[in-house]
């Protein structure tokens, strides 16, 4: 994927917030003030419409009275609309829709930053370690990101901080003093302000609206949202058929597993939302600091963001893929919550079945993750960071001597640097770095920029299991590595569902031969 928004071939097949709502990085007031009109949830998360009479900024398909044209403007995140001095509509909750599938989808600079910022690299970092980490200067990212999105990012960043404030202020009895230095303010004044400027009230008033739910002590249950169709009990099915004892637990309704984050391990369960469009989470952290990082990579590892509409508009439009669209509206693209432990899984995964990849996790686990203070039901190990695994002794895995040296070497290069996987990686430059390293060849870097980078575009040359889907439709690999873009990431998944359907459903029509690993 290049770095620009695809034109060749990638944005001629994107649904109307791009094609249409978009012009060049720019909103079209007027494309965007129909959406509004319209009340369409699907532009949720695109763009906010900050309303000049009142004051306040909203989703699209907020359902106040639509204002006048003259008394809207229009802005591409949260962040800007804040720093214009508007406030969260208290009706439609802006601030908890799900993100714009734009960064998902792009492979720029800006969205690269906008997805570290989102992983919470500046409350880590500073705006300095950000920059670095994206090969810019301080000065030229914030130029970057104040061109396109008309604030820095400190100001996204700051946005970030109050949604953490206010998911803490309804979910918790804590003091508010320490919900201020969880969600990352400096000072409790700092959060205070943020809190007035951006909900219009003050911290004890978020709290007395809060709705709270049910959970057991000490854990945060918070609802994750998603745009329709979404299928929770499909994505958390695959998921759960992927578990990995030890790191992850699949009861048949929720899949839980420990995530390895910044101040410490976290565990998170995952079960479907009682609306049936949205994913309950319940996390409990070593650090509240971590939430925001936490959440962020949930939505990672379940594709919340993605725009199912434009995906399947696309797919939908082959006579191939008809059928599979049609009966599963809104396939998403579960992923791992960090493209380092992807990359290692994928190795492990290299000519074995979903079984035998499982059974070398769990024995990797075993011999190099970190344990958890205590086990949690079955959970009782972070994934093994890159440092650990250097020196790991792996000889009690059951590797081959190359497929050992390959993770070594593939550990060594991402504890150096050589390799960046992180949230806000060049992917294209991720991929060359690791088709570079011995052991590693396309359909592992493939499979890496898929279930860890998150990129909607992936096709994976070679795969078996693809090979014999693409087969009963009467195509080849050839062919479909050329078609469905800029979407080929949700046809894999469709294609492999095809072939391994237990893996998607609960009464498949029959048992799989070959699961993805």
């Amino acid at each position: 994927m290049s770095d620009s928004r695809q034109k060749d071939g990638g944005a001629a097949g994107m649904l109307d917030p791009v094609t249409e709502l978009l012009e060049g990085r720019g909103l079209d007031p007027e494309r965007c003030y129909r959406a509004v009109t319209s009340r369409d949830a699907r532009f949720d998360g695109w763009f906010f419409t900050a309303v000049h009479t009142t004051g306040i900024y909203c989703r699209p398909s907020c359902p106040a009275r639509t204002p006048l044209p003259g008394n809207v403007s229009f802005h591409a995140t949260a962040a800007g609309a804040q720093a214009a001095g508007f406030r969260a509509c208290r009706r439609c909750r802006p601030d908890a829709v799900p993100g714009s599938p734009e960064w998902d989808v792009r492979a720029d600079v800006v969205a690269r930053a906008v997805r570290a910022v989102a992983d919470g690299e500046v409350e880590r970092s500073g705006v300095a370690g950000l920059a670095a980490g994206l090969g810019y200067s301080e000065r030229q990212l914030h130029r970057l990101v104040v061109a396109e999105l008309g604030v820095g990012p400190l100001a996204l960043a700051r946005a970030q901080r109050a949604q953490t404030a206010r998911v803490l202020l309804e979910t918790t009895d804590l003091r508010v003093a320490d919900i201020a230095f969880a969600a990352g303010f400096a000072s409790v004044r700092q959060f205070n302000d943020t809190v007035r400027e951006v909900f219009a009230t003050t911290p004890t008033g978020l709290r007395g609206a809060r709705r709270p739910l049910a959970g057991p002590s000490g854990w945060l249950a918070l609802r994750l949202a998603a745009r329709a169709p979404f299928c929770a009990e499909e994505v958390l099915l695959f998921l759960g058929g992927h578990a990995v004892v030890g790191l992850e637990e699949w009861d048949g309704e929720t899949f839980s597993r420990v995530l390895d984050l910044p101040h410490g391990p976290g565990v998170v369960r995952l079960s479907p939302g009682a609306d049936g469009a949205s994913v309950t989470a319940r996390l409990q952290l070593t650090e509240l600091r971590d939430l925001g990082a936490a959440v962020a990579r949930c939505r990672h590892l379940l594709d919340l963001d993605a725009d199912p509409t434009a995906v399947d508009d696309v797919l939908a439009a082959d006579p191939a893929l008809t059928g599979l669209v049609r009966a599963a509206p809104g396939r998403r693209v579960p992923t791992h919550p960090d493209a380092a432990e992807a990359a290692v899984r994928a190795v492990l995964g290299q000519h074995v079945s979903l079984a035998g990849a499982r059974t070398f996790t769990a024995r990797l686990l075993t011999a190099a993750g970190t344990p958890l203070p205590e086990p949690v039901g079955t959970l009782t190990h972070a994934f093994p960071r890159a440092g650990a695994l250097v020196d790991a002794d792996l000889g009690a895995v059951g590797l081959t001597g190359s497929r050992r040296r390959t993770v070594h070497g593939l550990a060594a290069a991402l504890a150096a640097g050589d390799v960046d996987l992180g949230p806000g990686a060049d992917r294209a430059e991720a991929g060359r770095a690791l088709l570079a390293l011995p052991g590693i060849g396309p359909w592992t870097v493939a499979l890496v920029a898929l279930r860890g980078l998150g990129d909607p575009d992936v096709w994976l040359p070679g795969d078996l299991a693809l090979r014999r889907a693409l087969a009963a439709l009467g195509s080849s690999d050839a062919d479909a590595a050329t078609r469905w873009r800029p979407w080929r990431s949700y046809a894999v998944l469709h294609l492999w569902a095809m072939s391994a359907p237990a893996l998607f459903t609960r009464h498949p029509a029959r048992s799989p031969t070959e699961a993805q690993p």
